[in-house]
């Protein structure tokens, strides 16, 4: 096979090997990027929450978000099939800068700092309600602090009941962050 056929058959750099279209360039600005595939019922991926700097739509069931350095954000996925659910895992984590170390995680380029990852669907239920209480006390949950979402983690992972988060604790953390600046 020649180069230019091979080419041709895998696609070349910046066309959609499907249809021949070409393929945004990676969001700028944006230095973790998640790969969301949406199959109702059978495969799903979605951000629970997180500021998106930059969007790529690749297919109708896939995109790409991006986010800036420093935004948190939750990043969850199910898998079924006739029989129920066979996999689900949510993991809340921090997108790094470039050059920054990071950990790797399936479906994120190139890695982020994990603040939490829990897997089985009881325990992403008990983190989707943790979220769902911190945006209750009027917080978005982006903004929460990060060692929150770490303490949800740890708490979920033992078994044992985690600590509300309240605006107090915010406040002290926005307070913290300050000085830290």
């Amino acid at each position: 096979m020649h180069r230019v056929d091979f080419d041709a058959a895998l696609g070349s750099p910046g066309l959609s090997p499907r249809s021949g279209r070409a393929i945004a360039p990676p969001p700028q600005g944006a230095s973790t990027e998640v790969e969301l595939t949406w199959i109702e019922g059978r495969h799903e991926q979605w951000i629970r929450f997180g500021r998106v700097a930059a969007e790529r739509i690749l297919s109708r069931r896939t995109r790409v978000v991006g986010f800036r350095p420093g935004a948190v954000f939750a990043f969850v996925r199910w898998t079924s099939n006739d029989f129920g659910t066979i996999h689900s895992n949510i993991a809340i984590a921090l997108a790094v800068a470039p050059g920054e170390p990071h950990s790797t995680l399936p479906f994120v380029r190139p890695g982020a700092e994990i603040l939490a990852r829990i897997d089985g669907w009881p325990k992403v239920q008990k983190a989707l309600e943790a979220i769902d209480a911190v945006e209750a006390v009027g917080i978005d949950a982006c903004d929460a602090a990060p060692d929150h979402w770490r303490h949800i983690g740890n708490r979920i992972a033992a078994g044992l009941a985690f600590r509300p988060y309240s605006l107090e604790r915010h406040t002290a953390w926005l307070r913290r962050r300050a000085v830290g600046s």
